[in-house]
């Protein structure tokens, strides 16, 4: 046995994670001997090739097929030489003295068997699971019925995470987390590695009371901590997950509580756990049908009205639920095709294509196949008003958020807002970082101030302030008010990340960490890849086709329903409330100024504005129209708009790097569909 610590990871399609991962290990285990096995479960994002390159001293097992967590670890178990073995999971950073104040706990504490440390969230809060109890009868009815949360203090009800335990004593616990524990080889090779019977969950709690069993004692020592990000390789299939989970909590049950007699038998247990397990698929079913949801109830509208004007005063029931089903059964298959119900739930451009293809297919149908066919003016009718419903309700619920209205959940907020982030490094690291955010044309991340983690302190980098150093990052958080922190992992050091986050975990702040390649922004669990913008194009799609013509229509179109709205507004305000109008200079396509009296301060009721548009002087969507550009600048190749990219992300204090970046975006992105988001992405920021 040559080694004094073995550290086994098992893998599955979570690479960005690992890679974090394998860095912290390695600062932590500096002045071990230690090896680091790596049990790959049949990725198939390149996590095998990719940490034989950049990691050469790692041992890395490819599995052909999921074999399963168990299953996996038991095989760099049996490959391992260490006299200690540490399962750590892959979406973990562990603190850079984890690995030596565990061992040293071990030296002192004999008959420790098993221990395991604090475990954080990506928020800074204590991970409950990281310290438990075995399920017993009365431990999961206390649980499943709401006690353990209701009373989490008592030690009667909160059991089930030992909730009612300081988090900062160190306890000796029944059970701890299979995301870190840390074993002696001699204790496994008295119980035995993990049961393969469990694929993925409860396998860990079968080994603390396996080892329990044989007198070795497991304990919770919270003098060291690391980042749990939890669940990136389980959220991409959430229903598989949570069978494997309700399942594992019945063969635990099953195999080591079924001869006890008790208060609480274990059939009783088992009958519960189905109960949950039942209610859990509901929630979970409950909560993806929404968006869904929604937008079925808005097809029923649509169609009812569209049935009721072609058929008024008779209404044919029947034949309408059998066309009813048909048509709205391919309109949500044209949205979930589109990403609306994943990724791009509230894209008001995605949203007008999903309802024109399914117009399109839904038209089809009454040509080819006539008994779902009884109306083209239905159909007509119902994908007109589809056209006003569906980006409607988008429109609002993204309008609402905007303006600040409170019972909008967070989550939807987070996704819709851009948020108040602090980036956290040394200057070299931080300017990099914040030039690559910057390129992120459609980026949520609104850099509020530069954090250091060296002494020398520097006014602004790059024209983001610096507010301070590292050590009164948790002041700084509380003063400033942000919603994010961005630490950059190649500068600071992981103790530091981790005290930081551990400090400031009643301030309900998001920590998210960028790797070396500045690929990716790791947090939650999540990976917000970052755009590499080009900054060379041979050819614009703006200028390339018929998109001159389409772009040159649609400001048409537009600029002629806004006069019709925007009239009486002006007769009103020019005459009857007698308001002052303002001069303003705008710059036209030849970047010539022209004074425009301006009534209101918003520029889509300015009446002139649209007639400018219908000559051709401007466009709906391009440039900022108050800013002239030089005759070198890319903009002079796009007209100036009422709406636009740099409209949007005014407030960000633009530099001219950031402006051409936008500028190039939407020569190189540019579609109708491009542009009806950004009109109406510009109409909700205030003007």
């Amino acid at each position: 046995m040559d080694k004094k610590l073995s550290i086994v990871i098992v893998s599955y399609n979570v690479r960005a994670f690992l890679e974090q991962a394998i860095r912290s290990i390695q600062k932590a285990a500096h002045s071990l001997a230690y090896e680091i096995l790596i049990v790959d479960n049949a990725s198939s994002d390149g996590t095998v090739p990719f940490v034989e390159k950049e990691f050469p001293s790692v041992k890395i097992i490819g599995n052909s097929d999921n074999v399963g967590f168990a299953k996996a670890n038991n095989q760099a178990i049996r490959e391992s030489s260490g006299e200690y073995i540490c399962l750590i999971n892959p979406d973990t950073i562990v603190q850079e003295d984890t690995f030596t104040t565990l061992l040293k706990f071990f030296e002192n504490q004999s008959d420790a068997g098993c221990v395991g440390c604090k475990i954080l969230n990506p928020d800074g809060s204590l991970q409950l699971a990281c310290r438990r109890s075995y399920p017993t009868p009365w431990v999961a009815f206390t649980k499943i019925i709401g006690l353990a949360a209701l009373f989490p203090k008592s030690k009667l009800f909160g059991r089930y995470n030992l909730t009612y335990l300081d988090p900062e004593q160190t306890s000796r616990v029944e059970a701890i987390s299979g995301s870190f524990m840390l074993v002696r080889r001699r204790v496994i090779q008295e119980v035995g590695g993990l049961d393969e019977s469990f694929f993925m969950y409860g396998e860990d709690l079968d080994w603390c009371y396996r080892i329990n069993q044989a007198g070795h004692s497991i304990y919770y020592v919270p003098s060291t901590q690391i980042i749990h990000f939890k669940g990136e390789s389980s959220k991409k299939s959430p229903f598989q997950q949570r069978r494997l989970f309700y399942e594992a909590m019945r063969l635990f049950v099953k195999r080591h509580f079924h001869k006890t007699s008790a208060l609480l038998p274990s059939w009783l247990l088992i009958a519960a756990i189905y109960i949950s397990s039942f209610f859990s698929y509901v929630s979970t079913f409950a909560q993806k049908c929404i968006w869904p949801g929604i937008d079925f109830v808005m097809y029923t509208v649509s169609l009812g009205i569209a049935v009721f004007i072609r058929f008024n005063p008779e209404f044919p029931w029947q034949p309408f639920i059998l066309v009813h089903i048909v048509y709205s059964t391919i309109w949500l298959l044209s949205f979930s095709g589109l990403g609306l119900y994943s990724k791009n739930k509230l894209s008001i451009g995605k949203t007008v294509s999903a309802v024109i293809l399914g117009w399109m297919i839904n038209s089809a149908l009454t040509f080819f196949f006539k008994q779902y066919g009884f109306s083209r003016a239905v159909v007509l009718w119902a994908g007109l008003l589809n056209l006003i419903l569906m980006p409607g309700w988008r429109f609002l619920i993204t309008f609402l958020t905007q303006r600040g209205f409170s019972w909008i959940p967070k989550s939807l907020k987070n996704s819709l807002l851009s948020r108040q982030t602090l980036v956290v490094g040394d200057k070299s690291s931080t300017r990099n970082l914040v030039n690559r955010l910057r390129t992120v044309v459609n980026g949520i991340y609104a850099v509020k101030g530069i954090v250091l983690t060296g002494k020398e302190f520097e006014s602004e980098i790059d024209d983001i302030p610096v507010i301070g150093l590292i050590d009164q990052l948790p002041q700084i958080i509380e003063r400033e008010s942000v919603h994010e922190v961005i630490f950059t992992t190649e500068r600071v050091p992981y103790d530091k990340m981790l005290k930081a986050m551990a400090a400031s975990k009643n301030l309900q702040i998001n920590f998210k960490m960028v790797p070396n390649n500045l690929d990716v922004v790791i947090g939650k669990a999540t990976l917000d890849y970052i755009d590499k913008v080009p900054f060379i194009d041979l050819e614009y799609k703006l200028h390339s086709g018929l998109n001159p013509f389409a772009k040159r229509v649609f400001d048409i179109f537009i600029a002629l329903t806004g006069m019709v709205v925007t009239t009486p507004l002006y007769l009103i305000q020019r005459f009857l409330l007698g308001k002052t109008a303002k001069e303003q200079s705008i710059y036209l396509n030849n970047n010539r100024k022209r004074d425009v009296l301006f009534y209101t301060n918003n520029i889509f009721l300015n009446l002139q504005l649209y007639k400018t548009i219908l000559t051709g002087g401007l466009s709906m969507v391009g440039r900022d129209l108050f800013r002239p550009v030089t005759q070198s600048s890319i903009a002079q190749t796009i007209k100036p708009g009422l709406a636009g990219l740099e409209q949007i992300h005014k407030q960000k204090q633009l530099t001219a790097k950031d402006r051409t970046r936008y500028h190039l975006y939407y020569l190189r992105n540019y579609s109708p569909v491009l542009d009806i988001e950004l009109l109406l992405k510009s109409m909700i920021h205030k003007n």
